[in-house]
């Protein structure tokens, strides 16, 4: 954005009307606003060039001078800014972030009470094996999870007493001012709460939950694949009224060591020699359910891929199965006796000069066009 113009960063056309650029730029200034992208200052630069650009380009005078001069301009004396500028910025502000921790005083914050302290859902991890994940199994899952603190029920508080938050005031947010315009966060000591603990509670150590040791077994289904999460209703972590949250569970396939897993469809290496190939022979194959007769064409080349329709992973929510794909390596010896040599030579023999040295036709033809080079 630095190389562009004021116009470029707003996306308007130079002939722009005060109306569209205001608008221009209340679109911008919210896509990159730094409460919405906390931590990215890729976004909070961008943010500060936008103000930048609507700042002169919303004064009639400053335009005129970056119209005529460019920023040069705007540099040696004629960028004088006016107050009436800044005052509409700000009421803008107001009124564009005050529903989401812009600095406006007409956001409500939960009561503190009801605040929990950590996420009611939860995720635990599961490695499962390919056959596994294709054919489906029952798995016990041992985990852990958070309980409310009955002593301070979950405040984290001795006896559940809070306080007025020290750091924000009781308000949920701390500010902070860059040039004209105030930015608010939510304040990492109370988190939003806008009351902290007076004195810690002894029984959690301030944590508001204690942690319990949980087993249950879950019926994975056919097909699953890695990333896959799997709902258990009613296992996650329970919050300061007994509400329990769900526990989640994502999966991991492990890969296998003859079959590859494409979505619903397998791939299956079969290494093939070389004569099979050349005469087309019939091939017997592992499937993920016992075994296929492949039937290769003659003359197989190599790397060839022959489908098998239905013959692969079913899908995970009963949308049909997938397809088996044998891909054909041929091999070839890697040494050859004085009697297999003489047998080569003479299939070679069999199928007269034309087929069996087709490379020659190929290099004469390349080597006349070479000559004519050189005429």
């Amino acid at each position: 954005m630095e190389e562009s113009s004021y116009y470029e960063i707003l996306e308007v056309s130079k002939n722009a009307d005060k109306t569209t650029i205001k608008k221009a730029y209340r679109t911008m200034a919210k896509k990159y606003h730094p409460d919405k992208n906390q931590g990215d200052a890729d976004a909070e630069h961008k943010f500060k060039l936008c103000n930048e650009a609507y700042q002169c380009l919303s004064d009639d005078q400053q335009r005129s001078i970056y119209d005529r001069y460019g920023k040069e301009g705007l540099q040696q004396g004629g960028g004088r800014r006016s107050s009436g500028g800044f005052d509409d910025l700000g009421s803008m502000f107001e009124d564009m972030f005050s529903g989401f921790g812009g600095g406006g005083s007409s956001r409500r914050r939960q009561n503190p009470a009801d605040m929990e302290k950590y996420q009611l859902d939860m995720n635990v991890d599961m490695y499962i094996s390919f056959n596994e994940a294709i054919f489906g199994c029952e798995k016990e899952v041992e985990f852990k999870y958070k309980d409310a603190c009955k002593p301070c029920k979950g405040t984290g508080a001795k006896d559940g007493k809070l306080a007025t938050c020290q750091q924000c005031g009781g308000k949920g947010q701390v500010y902070m001012k860059q040039g004209f315009m105030t930015f608010s966060q939510t304040c990492p000591v109370c988190n939003g709460a806008g009351s902290a603990p007076a004195d810690s509670c002894k029984s959690c150590r301030g944590t508001g939950y204690e942690e319990k040791r949980e087993k249950v077994t879950i019926k994975i289904p056919a097909g699953i694949d890695s990333d896959n999460r799997l709902r258990v209703s009613g296992k996650g972590n329970i919050g300061k009224k007994g509400t329990r949250g769900d526990l989640y569970v994502t999966f991991t396939v492990k890969a296998d060591k003859h079959f590859q897993r494409d979505g619903n469809n397998v791939y299956i290496a079969i290494p093939v020699f070389f004569t099979q190939a050349v005469a087309g022979d019939n091939v017997t194959i592992p499937s993920l359910t016992g075994e296929l007769e492949l039937k290769l064409d003659v003359g197989t080349k190599d790397k060839q891929h022959f489908t098998f329709r239905g013959e692969g992973i079913a899908d995970v929510h009963g949308h049909g199965k997938g397809d088996l794909i044998a891909q054909v390596n041929i091999t070839y010896p890697k040494k050859l006796n004085k009697e297999q040599k003489e047998l080569l030579a003479q299939l070679e023999a069999s199928f007269g000069a034309k087929e069996s040295k087709p490379h020659e036709n190929v290099l004469d033809s390349a080597i006349d066009k070479m000559k004519g080079w050189f005429k």
